[in-house]
């Protein structure tokens, strides 16, 4: 395998996600090559020897390394602007290697609670039982920040903007205390996509994906990544864990999300075009009690989220008034009326997509904790996709219209 296209100094994102990391074998493809192997061969014994001792850097067992593989890490090291990069077999095993392989009993972990539902599971419940303390604040507060790394912490992880909420952190001002408590902080960057927002520009020290989302973007693989720039935190404690637990990256759903990638910069200016499109569409309307979107004026914190991202993302978040039961009965009654858009707990993807947080991706939790997270029985989320705007405009009038229609006969006046 041999390397011909380096990423030149001055790139743009958009080459960089075409011909970053390409390697070509000696068969000169034009297309990255896909190596299904589990292992490799060598010309004798003691050229094994070399190659697992180290003498030798090749690769030896595709758990450890495959070359598929190592072209979407180093390209998504390229378009992230980190050093180094691993992938993983999902976007969870991202975010759990990110902080088992350095935590251990007794360390301190900080999180924002407005996290996808296996998020806060993982910190919840999974790594307690580890003794790890962890301590849940609302990430919008800076004020519960400053209090919660007052005192010495481990690790630092937060998402922004939050699923499904769409809260924004101001992730310079968290690294700022995290570093000061003595933390590593890992940002989940899922939501905004490597376009959209740079973590490590603002502090972070990890930062992790699910490149099921946005970087697939097509429904077909599950994949993930953690990106560092400290060689030996990378090297001594995410490399050995990732090694020795066994979440690897198939070199075929790499090569799908190499695939993806290489069309991400177009699919994220029509996804946010879309997704702006509709969100101020449905402002205008008014029939939702409450509407959430990051590139709208009128989401409480447009202004930071303007300041960390380039644009307000692929979701539109909202809900339906009334009594929970109305709400509940008036967000399925929409969801069933859609005729485009797809009832799916999957987001970043081509096809438009929404679903009912309450009682799918969050729907562990208790009645008061998905309140305090703001999750409503009338609560929906919507990625939005790839398709005409106009088109999903009408979908979305006419399934809101099949929602207003109940309410209005159960007796319940719309705004």
């Amino acid at each position: 395998m041999t390397k011909d296209e380096h990423a030149q100094p001055g790139w743009k994102p958009a080459t960089l996600l075409v011909r970053g990391g390409t390697q070509r074998s000696s068969f000169d493809e034009t297309c990255e090559a896909l190596f299904m192997t589990s292992g490799y061969v060598y010309r004798s014994a003691e050229e094994a020897e070399r190659a697992f001792n180290g003498t030798d850097q090749r690769f030896v067992y595709s758990r450890f390394a495959n070359p598929t593989v190592q072209m979407f890490e180093d390209r998504m090291a390229l378009l992230e602007g980190a050093a180094f990069c691993k992938a993983t077999a999902s976007g969870m095993a991202a975010v759990f290697a990110s902080m088992a392989c350095f935590l251990k009993a007794g360390d301190r972990l900080v999180a924002s609670r407005a996290l996808f539902g296996s998020c806060q599971y993982v910190v919840g419940e999974i790594l307690p039982t580890f003794g790890i303390n962890s301590v849940f604040i609302d990430g919008t507060d800076p004020a519960a920040w400053r209090d919660a790394l007052s005192q010495p912490t481990a690790c630092v992880f937060l998402e922004t903007p939050s699923n499904p909420m769409l809260d924004i952190i101001d992730v310079g001002e968290v690294a700022a205390l995290a570093h000061a408590a003595g933390a590593r902080l890992v940002v989940d960057n899922v939501f905004a996509s490597p376009l959209l927002q740079k973590p490590f520009s603002m502090g972070a020290d990890v930062v992790v994906y699910s490149a099921t989302k946005h970087i697939d973007g097509q429904g077909r693989c599950l994949g993930g990544a953690v990106l560092a720039n400290d060689q030996a935190w990378f090297e001594e404690r995410l490399i050995p864990f990732l090694r020795h637990t066994g979440p690897a990256l198939s070199p075929f759903n790499a090569w799908l999300l190499l695939k993806g990638l290489e069309t991400l910069d177009l699919r994220m200016r029509r996804h946010t075009e879309n997704a702006l499109a509709i969100a101020r569409h449905m402002e205008a309307r008014g029939t939702c009690e409450r509407l959430l979107y990051p590139g709208l004026a009128s989401h409480s914190q447009h202004a930071l989220a303007m300041q960390q991202m380039t644009a307000g993302g692929t979701i539109v978040t909202f809900d339906f008034p009334g009594d929970p039961p109305s709400a509940k009965a008036a967000a399925y009654a929409f969801l069933n009326a859609l005729r485009i858009i797809d009832i799916s707990n999957n987001l970043g993807d081509a096809k438009s997509l929404a679903t009912h947080p309450a009682t799918t991706t969050h729907q562990r939790l208790t009645d008061e904790e998905r309140a305090t997270l703001g999750i409503k029985p009338g609560t929906v989320r919507l990625s939005v996709g790839l398709e005409d705007a106009e088109d999903l405009i009408a979908d979305i009038d006419q399934a809101l219209d099949a929602a207003q229609a109940l309410s209005l006969d159960a007796g319940f006046c719309y705004p």
